[in-house]
Protein backbone atom coordinates (compact mmCIF):
# COMPACT_ATOMS: atom_id res chain seq x y z
CA UNK A 1 0.00 0.00 0.00
CA UNK A 2 1.63 3.11 -0.98
CA UNK A 3 1.68 6.34 1.72
CA UNK A 4 0.73 9.56 1.36
CA UNK A 5 4.29 11.10 -0.30
CA UNK A 6 4.21 8.08 -2.24
CA UNK A 7 0.85 9.17 -4.20
CA UNK A 8 1.64 12.98 -3.90
CA UNK A 9 4.68 12.63 -6.16
CA UNK A 10 2.53 9.76 -8.66
CA UNK A 11 0.48 12.97 -8.88
CA UNK A 12 2.99 15.24 -9.76
CA UNK A 13 3.67 13.03 -12.65
CA UNK A 14 0.00 13.13 -14.02
CA UNK A 15 -0.28 15.27 -16.73
CA UNK A 16 -4.21 15.82 -16.28
CA UNK A 17 -3.53 17.21 -12.79
CA UNK A 18 -3.75 21.50 -12.98
CA UNK A 19 -0.45 23.39 -12.31
CA UNK A 20 -1.69 24.86 -9.07
CA UNK A 21 -2.56 22.15 -7.86
CA UNK A 22 1.23 20.36 -8.73
CA UNK A 23 2.59 23.54 -7.16
CA UNK A 24 0.74 23.03 -3.61
CA UNK A 25 1.54 19.20 -3.61
CA UNK A 26 5.18 20.69 -3.91
CA UNK A 27 4.77 22.72 -1.26
CA UNK A 28 2.89 20.30 1.08
CA UNK A 29 6.35 17.81 0.10
CA UNK A 30 8.78 20.31 0.94
CA UNK A 31 7.05 21.69 4.20
CA UNK A 32 8.41 19.14 6.94
CA UNK A 33 12.04 20.01 5.50
CA UNK A 34 11.58 23.61 5.49
CA UNK A 35 10.47 23.45 8.82
CA UNK A 36 13.23 21.34 10.08
CA UNK A 37 15.82 23.50 9.04
CA UNK A 38 13.98 26.64 11.09
CA UNK A 39 14.67 24.62 13.65
CA UNK A 40 17.83 24.11 13.38
CA UNK A 41 18.46 27.76 13.07
CA UNK A 42 16.61 28.46 16.15
CA UNK A 43 18.83 25.40 18.08
CA UNK A 44 21.84 27.16 17.34
CA UNK A 45 20.53 31.01 17.93
CA UNK A 46 19.63 29.49 21.39
CA UNK A 47 23.18 27.49 21.85
CA UNK A 48 24.52 31.00 20.08
CA UNK A 49 23.11 33.41 23.04
CA UNK A 50 24.27 30.91 26.06
CA UNK A 51 27.90 31.07 24.70
CA UNK A 52 27.87 34.96 24.24
CA UNK A 53 26.58 35.01 27.85
CA UNK A 54 28.90 32.71 29.17
CA UNK A 55 31.60 35.01 27.54
CA UNK A 56 30.43 38.35 28.80
CA UNK A 57 30.35 36.46 32.38
CA UNK A 58 33.73 35.41 32.53
CA UNK A 59 35.38 38.38 31.05
CA UNK A 60 34.04 40.08 34.11
CA UNK A 61 36.44 38.55 36.12
CA UNK A 62 39.68 38.71 33.74
CA UNK A 63 38.87 41.61 31.71
CA UNK A 64 39.27 39.44 28.65
CA UNK A 65 36.92 37.95 26.98
CA UNK A 66 37.55 33.75 26.41
CA UNK A 67 35.91 33.98 23.07
CA UNK A 68 37.19 35.49 20.13
CA UNK A 69 34.57 34.60 17.10
CA UNK A 70 31.91 32.10 16.99
CA UNK A 71 31.05 31.20 13.52
CA UNK A 72 27.76 29.16 13.04
CA UNK A 73 25.92 26.82 9.85
CA UNK A 74 22.85 24.48 9.16
CA UNK A 75 24.15 21.24 6.80
CA UNK A 76 22.95 21.99 3.40
CA UNK A 77 20.29 19.66 2.29
CA UNK A 78 22.79 18.16 -0.20
CA UNK A 79 25.66 17.34 2.45
CA UNK A 80 22.82 15.87 4.47
CA UNK A 81 21.89 13.30 1.59
CA UNK A 82 25.33 12.73 1.00
CA UNK A 83 25.71 11.44 4.63
CA UNK A 84 22.36 9.29 4.56
CA UNK A 85 23.87 7.47 1.38
CA UNK A 86 27.11 7.12 3.15
CA UNK A 87 24.73 5.41 6.11
CA UNK A 88 22.92 3.39 4.11
CA UNK A 89 19.71 4.87 5.40
CA UNK A 90 16.27 6.13 4.24
CA UNK A 91 15.79 9.78 3.64
CA UNK A 92 13.15 11.04 5.49
CA UNK A 93 12.65 13.83 8.38
CA UNK A 94 12.81 10.79 11.18
CA UNK A 95 15.96 8.89 9.19
CA UNK A 96 18.03 12.02 9.04
CA UNK A 97 16.87 13.39 12.98
CA UNK A 98 18.15 9.81 14.33
CA UNK A 99 21.33 9.25 11.87
CA UNK A 100 22.53 12.85 11.49
CA UNK A 101 23.79 14.73 14.64
CA UNK A 102 25.54 17.75 13.16
CA UNK A 103 22.91 19.41 10.57
CA UNK A 104 23.13 22.53 12.90
CA UNK A 105 26.88 23.78 14.04
CA UNK A 106 28.69 26.38 15.86
CA UNK A 107 32.73 27.26 15.90
CA UNK A 108 34.08 28.89 18.72
CA UNK A 109 37.21 29.96 18.09
CA UNK A 110 38.57 30.89 22.01
CA UNK A 111 42.08 32.91 22.66
CA UNK A 112 43.81 30.34 24.98
CA UNK A 113 43.96 26.68 25.58
CA UNK A 114 42.39 26.95 29.44
CA UNK A 115 39.65 29.26 27.47
CA UNK A 116 38.43 25.96 25.24
CA UNK A 117 37.84 23.97 28.51
CA UNK A 118 36.21 26.90 30.66
CA UNK A 119 33.45 27.35 27.61
CA UNK A 120 33.04 23.81 27.44
CA UNK A 121 32.47 23.50 31.61
CA UNK A 122 30.16 26.42 31.22
CA UNK A 123 28.64 25.15 28.53
CA UNK A 124 27.52 21.23 29.77
CA UNK A 125 26.43 22.81 33.27
CA UNK A 126 23.49 24.06 32.42
CA UNK A 127 20.78 22.00 33.58
CA UNK A 128 19.09 22.53 29.91
CA UNK A 129 22.29 21.14 28.00
CA UNK A 130 22.50 17.39 27.98
CA UNK A 131 25.95 15.98 26.55
CA UNK A 132 25.60 13.64 24.09
CA UNK A 133 28.99 13.03 22.42
CA UNK A 134 32.46 14.11 23.01
CA UNK A 135 36.07 14.41 20.88
CA UNK A 136 38.86 15.90 22.68
CA UNK A 137 41.15 16.02 19.81
CA UNK A 138 43.22 18.67 21.48
CA UNK A 139 44.44 16.18 24.45
CA UNK A 140 44.40 13.53 21.72
CA UNK A 141 45.06 15.37 18.42
CA UNK A 142 44.44 12.96 14.92
CA UNK A 143 47.26 11.39 13.12
CA UNK A 144 47.54 14.31 10.89
CA UNK A 145 47.49 16.88 14.05
CA UNK A 146 44.40 18.52 13.72
CA UNK A 147 43.37 19.63 17.29
CA UNK A 148 39.52 20.90 18.25
CA UNK A 149 37.26 19.82 21.24
CA UNK A 150 34.15 18.55 19.59
CA UNK A 151 30.89 18.48 21.20
CA UNK A 152 27.12 16.63 20.06
CA UNK A 153 24.81 18.23 22.44
CA UNK A 154 21.09 18.25 22.81
CA UNK A 155 19.65 21.44 23.59
CA UNK A 156 15.81 22.36 23.54
CA UNK A 157 14.04 25.14 21.63
CA UNK A 158 10.74 26.32 22.47
CA UNK A 159 7.63 26.84 19.73
CA UNK A 160 4.18 27.71 19.84
CA UNK A 161 3.28 23.70 19.91
CA UNK A 162 5.74 23.25 22.91
CA UNK A 163 9.47 22.27 23.77
CA UNK A 164 11.37 20.07 21.08
CA UNK A 165 14.91 19.06 22.17
CA UNK A 166 17.32 19.56 18.95
CA UNK A 167 20.78 18.04 18.39
CA UNK A 168 23.83 20.71 18.07
CA UNK A 169 27.25 20.02 17.63
CA UNK A 170 29.62 22.71 18.62
CA UNK A 171 33.60 22.83 17.87
CA UNK A 172 36.00 24.66 20.34
CA UNK A 173 39.43 25.53 19.47
CA UNK A 174 41.62 28.02 19.83
CA UNK A 175 43.12 30.49 17.21
CA UNK A 176 46.02 29.13 16.46
CA UNK A 177 44.49 25.47 16.31
CA UNK A 178 41.61 26.75 13.92
CA UNK A 179 44.71 29.04 11.43
CA UNK A 180 46.01 25.04 11.38
CA UNK A 181 42.69 23.53 10.80
CA UNK A 182 41.41 26.19 8.04
CA UNK A 183 44.43 26.33 6.19
CA UNK A 184 45.33 22.47 5.86
CA UNK A 185 41.47 22.25 4.65
CA UNK A 186 42.39 24.80 1.96
CA UNK A 187 45.44 22.79 0.60
CA UNK A 188 44.15 18.97 1.62
CA UNK A 189 40.58 19.26 0.11
CA UNK A 190 41.05 21.80 -2.59
CA UNK A 191 43.75 19.94 -4.95
CA UNK A 192 42.90 16.50 -6.30
CA UNK A 193 46.21 15.10 -5.20
CA UNK A 194 47.88 12.22 -3.12
CA UNK A 195 50.45 13.88 -1.22
CA UNK A 196 54.04 12.59 -0.21
CA UNK A 197 55.14 11.46 3.33
CA UNK A 198 57.10 14.67 3.74
CA UNK A 199 54.53 17.51 3.11
CA UNK A 200 51.99 15.37 5.65
CA UNK A 201 55.22 15.36 7.94
CA UNK A 202 55.51 19.10 7.59
CA UNK A 203 51.73 19.50 8.27
CA UNK A 204 51.70 17.76 11.25
CA UNK A 205 54.69 19.75 12.55
CA UNK A 206 53.25 22.55 12.16
CA UNK A 207 50.13 21.45 13.89
CA UNK A 208 52.89 20.55 16.68
CA UNK A 209 54.43 24.43 16.41
CA UNK A 210 50.94 25.70 16.58
CA UNK A 211 50.41 23.77 19.94
CA UNK A 212 53.30 25.25 21.28
CA UNK A 213 52.70 28.13 20.69
CA UNK A 214 48.89 28.35 21.97
CA UNK A 215 50.77 26.85 25.64
CA UNK A 216 53.56 29.92 25.51
CA UNK A 217 51.27 32.75 24.88
CA UNK A 218 48.91 31.14 27.75
CA UNK A 219 51.98 31.14 30.11
CA UNK A 220 53.23 35.22 28.67
CA UNK A 221 49.32 35.72 29.57
CA UNK A 222 49.31 34.32 33.16
CA UNK A 223 53.30 36.34 33.96
CA UNK A 224 51.73 39.54 32.80
CA UNK A 225 48.64 39.25 34.74
CA UNK A 226 50.78 37.71 37.81
CA UNK A 227 52.87 41.04 37.75
CA UNK A 228 49.81 42.90 37.09
CA UNK A 229 47.83 42.04 40.52
CA UNK A 230 51.24 42.41 42.79
CA UNK A 231 51.28 45.70 41.34
CA UNK A 232 47.84 46.45 42.23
Amino acid sequence: MKNENEIAIQKLNDIDIPYETKRQILKDLSKPYFEMFLYYECAIKEVETKLEILDKEYSMDSELNPIDSIKSRVKSLESIIDKLIKKNAPFSIESIEKNVRDIAGLRVICNFPEDVYKIRNGLLKQDDVTLIEEKDYIKNPKENGYRSLHLIIETPIYLSTGKKLMKVEVQIRTIAENFWASLEHQIHYKKNINYDKDIIDDLKKVAEDSAKLDLKMQQLKKRIYDVTEKED
